[in-house]
């Protein structure tokens, strides 16, 4: 495929803009290309400035769950439009979306809305450390909550050890209030609580993982962190910014039936435009300003047309069977890219929870970042670069999630599993 034009537009935007993107992945770096740029989309396609269309799987990183362009949603839009884009002042719809959210999630009796998941998670752990009065919270390898700076922590020589920043600009006295244990692991998460008793605010996690490719939990791992949060006095919050309304209607906490004491919420409740909320039960959201003393604050937080795109989203997402199609669709992909694999004698482990799967390509399992961290990322980058010219559009990452839309068609899966085929070949 031709990317003259895409690889023209990178180099001019490099020149104004830090790396060419306003967001580190899409730079394509991981995969020693340029980035497409993207002109438009439609259901599941999207279409380049080289007039290149490919089957999307990234899904605008994974709100687009309906497809790209939905009537509902367009005219939702154009209908909010008409009256005005942004009042910071509060509307009808704000109340409209929460209550939605609200009826939906478990954990949920009452939610905040903002504009992006750092600001959701950001915000959440702020409300944990109010709330309880301690400082320190636990999060755990491999998953990615926002590019706050006490979230951009690594574990250090040790799961066990204070955290130290993983990026210039965070100090490392906050750095130190950031602890670190393994996904999967109850007994790294029992180590820290124990050395840092009546200390720790709140566990934060990804109840599917997705950032570090698609790493479901293992059976017990939810259920044990409830435990030991309710034993220990410490916030659970799910992130279920990815797995919110993609796993399941109520999110993961649905799928799983743990219930957090916070829940963190994005991408899809915003129907493609900028969204994010956090929400927990009555007793801790009122700790909030105004109500309480808590300060969170957003001019364009509950925008109406992102409310209006999330409500139309979500509206869709409750009709009957939405989600029961979309399973067998995401099976349909997930078991296709991974026989074409084993047909080619070509060594992958394949994940999936709903419409969020993987393809790990390594030989062992994947249940932590130390196991994703084994992947074949060169075998995977020729694999993403063939797909691609095979007009198949994935995350431009080994440790990045695929999503499946309602949108897919059988012949775009079909086209899928069959470019795969043909890629596994060249590359094993």
């Amino acid at each position: 495929m031709n990317h003259t034009r895409s690889s023209l537009l990178f180099q001019q935007a490099k020149s104004s803009i830090p790396g060419g993107v306003n967001s580190p992945v899409r730079a394509f770096k991981s995969v020693g290309a340029d980035p497409l740029f993207i002109k438009k989309a439609s259901g599941c396609h999207i279409i380049d400035e080289d007039e290149n269309t490919y089957v999307d799987f990234v899904g605008s990183w994974g709100p687009m769950i309906v497809g790209h362009c939905h009537p509902a949603v367009i005219a939702a839009v154009k209908n909010t439009m008409e009256s005005g884009a942004s009042f910071g002042a509060p509307t009808e719809l704000e109340t409209t979306l929460a209550n939605m959210v609200i009826d939906a999630v478990p954990s949920i009796e009452m939610v905040r809305m903002v504009s992006s998941g750092t600001e959701a998670t950001m915000s959440a752990i702020r409300l944990a450390r109010g709330f309880t009065s301690r400082d320190k919270i636990l999060k755990f390898a491999g998953c990615y909550h926002g590019h706050a700076d006490s979230l951009l922590v690594k574990a250090g020589s040790g799961a066990a050890t204070f955290g130290v920043p993983d990026s210039p600009g965070v100090p490392a006295e906050v750095a130190k209030l950031t602890l670190t244990a393994e996904y999967n692991s109850l007994a790294s998460v029992r180590k820290l609580v124990a050395e840092n008793r009546d200390s720790v605010a709140c566990i934060i996690v990804e109840p599917v993982a997705g950032n570090m490719g698609t790493v479901p939990p293992r059976e017990g791992f939810l259920e044990g962190l409830r435990d030991i949060c309710t034993q220990e006095g410490i916030i659970l919050i799910f992130d279920e910014v990815m797995s919110g309304f993609r796993v399941a209607y109520g999110g993961a906490q649905e799928l799983y039936g743990v219930t957090p004491d916070m829940t963190t919420l994005g991408k899809i409740i915003g129907g493609g435009l900028p969204v994010g909320a956090f929400g927990a039960r009555r007793e801790i959201m009122e700790k909030l300003s105004p109500s309480g003393g808590i300060y969170q604050a957003g001019t364009l937080s509950g925008n109406p047309l992102a409310m209006s795109a999330g409500i139309a989203t979500l509206n869709i997402l409750k009709q009957p069977g939405f989600y029961q199609a979309l399973e067998d669709k995401s099976r349909m992909v997930a078991e296709g890219i991974a026989k074409a694999a084993k047909d080619a004698g070509y060594p992958i482990y394949s994940t999936r929870v709903g419409s969020m799967f993987c393809a790990f390509f390594t030989k062992g399992e994947v249940h932590d970042w130390p196991s994703a961290s084994q992947c074949d990322t060169k075998a995977f980058a020729a694999y993403f670069l063939a797909m691609l010219n095979e007009g198949i559009y994935l995350a431009p990452s080994q440790f990045e999630t695929g999503f499946v839309s309602a949108a897919h068609g059988i012949s775009d899966i079909e086209k899928t599993i069959a470019a795969a085929a043909k890629c596994f070949k060249l590359i094993a």
